[in-house]
């Protein structure tokens, strides 16, 4: 019975979402005053002047453009204990990520009004589109299983929390969500990546799983760790009655083959969702399209800006009614949880228009983000530079790309490194780079740890040339064209070992 009112209440919504497909800006119109007007009196609305902002272009002229280096000092102060700062409201949860560039980790902050407006509401939307969508589905007569990260004690204001986004999300779920999950919380945000791993396999393999929630990374793991204990051959023979993965944070089409292979359904579903620590922005609301619903109405105001334009503290920037099709923009968000025309770093194109439609389409830095690690270009110079010291090397170019998971092997990053100078030990310039990515980066650190998600990585010394060689048989020598340091393809990593192979 509980199960049939959860699934009719998620989908009165739909109306609500087919209203702000077919006119956006109103609704986006209506989160900006309101955003505004409710941190008037905080620090941040007092300093740009808030009470005198009544319409979207006046915001754009006052308020600059934001990266986390800027929120920063502001948020250690919050993470202290000092309140009204970013915003009028109460933050005493922070989500702990990676990829700063000056910290090892960013702490973004939660309000009350992101967790229910943004994150739950995220939530909500993506099992009711789904029920929507498959009037058929059973999805609420088992469990959804979900894997947490870990949350704490703020150790310098014990009135504060933080952690995972999943974790922090976990954590504060109301009763009925925690109903119609799997495991239990104490064992879904352990610490301890390998007990929690093996823990969760022998309690959830035991149960009605329907549905799979979570980072393909680490649900990767645990199904081959459960096919490992139950010596099946595929999940669908563990969970027959599992449907749909919804999954994010990294992109899937990479794993999608593999992720067949262990499931072993045909008739298995999967729906991307695009959520983050600072908001949940999209869901896959067409399972015959490759792109995500723009949710327009949880407390996000959204600009888009063109590339050329994202360095400048005041670019022009786009609402939702200016954007066009299949140009890239980089997307600022403005959130009730006090983040100001802030880049969140991602760059999309609309595909998509009444309704708009988006497809991410990478960084406005280089990165590698394919197992939720999230190494920048300074987590890599970082490393380099430090491997590089200790052992008399000197680098001339270096570019580095995933492996992915496959049945055989763990996943890893593979590098591709020419030297100047070649080390006194090549083993010691991995072991150095590993260790340094470990220690800046705390997302690495966590998919290092005993090896379980990434492998150490695999670094090739090349001859002098390789990189001149490759750019020039590409027609890209020249000032502007440079070897991409980070790539989250292996489209670099594999033309350079293929045409030293060939050669």
């Amino acid at each position: 019975m509980i199960n049939t009112i959860i699934r009719n209440i998620l989908s009165r919504r739909i109306p609500q979402i087919q209203a702000f497909m077919k006119a956006p800006q109103p609704i986006q119109e209506s989160t900006f005053r309101k955003l505004v007007l409710a941190s008037q009196h905080s620090e941040w609305g007092k300093k740009f002047r808030f009470d005198e902002i009544k319409n979207i272009n006046t915001y754009q002229s006052r308020i600059p453009v934001s990266a986390y280096e800027d929120f920063a000092p502001y948020i250690e102060r919050m993470m202290n204990g000092e309140q009204n700062i970013l915003c009028s409201s109460p933050i005493y949860w922070f989500s702990k990520s990676s990829g700063t560039t000056n910290a090892r980790s960013k702490f973004i902050p939660v309000s009350r009004e992101s967790l229910q407006k943004t994150h739950f509401q995220g939530g909500k939307d993506l099992l009711g589109l789904y029920v929507y969508n498959n009037p058929k589905t059973t999805f609420f007569w088992g469990r959804g299983l979900s894997i947490g990260g870990t949350c704490q004690r703020n150790p310098d204001n014990p009135r504060s929390y933080y952690g995972d986004i999943s974790g922090v999300i976990m954590k504060n779920l109301p009763p009925w969500a925690q109903s119609i999950r799997t495991p239990p919380l104490k064992i879904a945000l352990m610490e301890k990546w390998e007990e929690k791993i093996e823990a969760m396999a022998r309690i959830t393999m035991k149960k009605r799983v329907t549905g799979l929630l979570g980072v393909p990374t680490w649900t990767i793991v645990l199904l081959q760790r459960i096919l490992e204990i139950s010596g099946k051959k595929t999940i669908h023979e563990v969970w027959p009655h599992l449907e749909v993965f919804m999954h994010g944070a990294v992109a899937f089409q990479p794993y999608r083959k593999y992720v067949d292979s262990l499931i072993g359904n045909p008739s298995m579903k999967y729906i991307e969702t695009y959520n983050a620590s600072e908001g949940f922005f999209g869901i896959q609301d067409d399972l015959s399209r490759d792109d995500m619903l723009l949710m327009l109405d949880y407390d996000v105001f959204y600009e888009f800006v063109p590339l050329s334009e994202i360095d400048n503290p005041f670019p022009k920037a786009y609402t939702i009614e200016e954007v066009e099709l299949d140009k890239n923009y980089a997307m600022l968000i403005t959130t009730n949880a006090g983040l100001w025309r802030y880049k969140i770093g991602d760059t999309v194109k609309f595909t998509s228009l009444y309704p708009h439609r988006i497809k991410i389409t990478g960084r406005t830095k280089h990165f590698i983000n394919a197992f939720g690690e999230e190494v920048i270009i300074e987590n890599a110079e970082a490393a380099v530079s430090r491997a590089c010291a200790a052992t008399q090397a000197s680098i001339d170019n270096y570019t580095a790309a995933p492996i992915y998971m496959n049945g055989e092997s763990r996943g890893g990053h593979e590098w591709i490194v020419e030297f100047k100078k070649a080390p006194n030990s090549l083993d010691h310039f991995v072991k150095v780079l590993d260790e340094t990515l470990r220690e800046i980066n705390s997302d690495y650190d966590a998919k290092r740890y005993k090896d379980i998600a990434l492998q150490p990585p695999v670094v090739h010394s090349v001859p002098d040339g390789t990189f001149y060689k490759w750019l020039k048989s590409k027609g890209k020598l020249g000032g502007q064209h440079k070897v991409p340091r980070l790539s989250n393809s292996r489209e670099y990593v594999e033309e350079i070992l293929s045409s030293m192979a060939s050669s």
